[in-house]
């Protein structure tokens, strides 16, 4: 009960309340349920200057929970590193990993406070040190857009392509988590956006797939980028036209050829606009009435598609399909006549 009073102090910001003798080690290394110690607590919640001195060492730094993360992982993840005693704060200690090969560095480095470690332990090598899973310091820092906080030195073309077990580069994971205008816009190129992880998903899959599309740079915006097809037959306009980020493709290169291009399943992007409701992002000029007819491989068509969906107002009023009187309704209902594709 005791220990559980140091863990609850901890993260309520108590522990200056707590009588002079709290602070044994027993206490302070007694595990809860979930393997952490108070220490844990006071690491990642600020309270580890309040300790007397020659408590922490290495040895008790270097305390596991049952996930495998040491009281250095919580003052990395809390922001506190600058409360370990700078003696303490080694190449040695700090690349200790958790069950899932999370170093310090790494979560550090997800967290934003990479800056708290000496300037001496962050070297160039740092920044391709992986995790288990494959991720680099600066897979973290992408995912968690924290690029910008991380030695200029880090990124580089090299590294930023650098990939995880997924294949994933450093910028897909940037700009599906919506922090690529972290990365120098002189590292974005056609060439490092077309790279493609496992499943042959490029950069331009991510951004239109997680809806940040308007993050890639304008230029690289072009049909012959965003048709390229994954393993799956799933392109990056296709993902546009359903995530409603066909507004964010430049107008020139919004073209009918790119609008008609087809998935294994024969939708194009227009039955993928009209499906989601984001027809109302094609320009005007485009629409015809032969490109609504287009019709996937079960034989319906995007108008069709935007009818059934609810979305016949997105279509100009000159090609929206008739209002089927009650008396044609009850016939489709009772499948005498057939509902036009």
């Amino acid at each position: 009960m005791e220990s559980d009073d140091l863990h609850e102090a901890a993260r309520a910001g108590q522990l200056m309340r707590l009588p002079p003798g709290s602070f044994t080690l027993e206490r302070l290394t007694a595990r809860n349920a979930a393997g952490n110690t108070p220490l844990h607590a006071m690491a990642k919640y600020s309270g580890l200057r309040l300790l007397p001195a020659g408590v922490l060492t290495a040895a008790v730094l270097s305390l596991r929970n049952d996930a495998g993360y040491t009281p250095l992982h919580h003052a990395a993840l809390g922001g506190h590193l600058d409360e370990i005693p700078a003696d303490c704060l080694t190449p040695r200690l700090l690349s200790q990993c958790s069950n899932s090969g999370y170093s310090v560095y790494h979560v550090a480095a997800g967290s934003g406070h990479l800056g708290q470690l000496p300037a001496a332990l962050i070297t160039p090598e740092l920044a391709q040190s992986k995790t288990h899973l494959g991720n680099t310091v600066l897979h973290e820092a992408a995912e968690h857009g924290t690029l910008d906080r991380l030695p200029p030195d880090f990124l580089t073309a090299a590294h930023l392509l650098r990939r995880n077990l997924a294949g994933e580069t450093v910028l897909h994971v940037a700009v599906f988590n919506g922090h690529l205008d972290q990365v120098p816009a002189h590292l974005l190129t056609a060439a490092v956006l077309l790279e493609v992880t496992t499943a042959g998903d490029t950069v331009f899959h991510a951004a239109a797939i997680s809806g940040h599309l308007a993050q890639i740079p304008a230029e690289f915006l072009t049909g012959p980028h965003l048709v390229i097809a994954s393993k799956t037959g799933f392109t990056a306009i296709h993902a546009a036209a359903e995530t409603g980020q066909l507004n964010r493709i430049p107008r020139e290169h919004l073209t009918v050829d790119l609008l008609l291009t087809r998935n294994d399943n024969g939708d194009t992007p227009l039955h993928a606009a009209a499906y989601e409701g984001h027809l109302d992002q094609v320009p005007l000029p485009l629409f015809t009435a032969e490109l609504l007819a287009v019709r996937n491989y079960d034989g319906v068509s995007v108008g069709r598609t935007a009818d059934n969906r609810g979305f016949s107002e997105q279509l100009p009023s000159g090609l929206r399909p008739p209002v089927a009187g009650a008396f044609r309704r009850l016939l489709v209902f009772l499948g005498l006549v057939r509902r036009t594709p």
